[in-house]
């Protein structure tokens, strides 16, 4: 994996461990769930901000929108 990638995971298991709570849960998801869905977050936030500073604030949207992100 390249830096980046490896950046985001870490941040996606940064994120899990601060809102898991004593038995690995939040929100009825489990550690790895969380860190797998917090991940994927990430990649596609950061794809999305890439399309956005070449100018394309609308395909942007559309990424984000497909992938269910905020």
């Amino acid at each position: 994996m390249n830096e980046r990638i490896q950046e985001l995971h870490k941040q996606a298991v940064a994120y899990a461990l601060s809102v898991c709570d004593a038995a690995g849960v939040y929100q009825g998801r489990e550690y790895l769930q969380v860190i797998r869905e917090k991940f994927a977050e990430l990649i596609v936030q950061e794809c999305a901000k890439m399309v956005d500073d070449d100018g394309d604030a609308v395909m942007a949207l559309r990424i984000l929108k497909q992938f269910g992100v905020k």
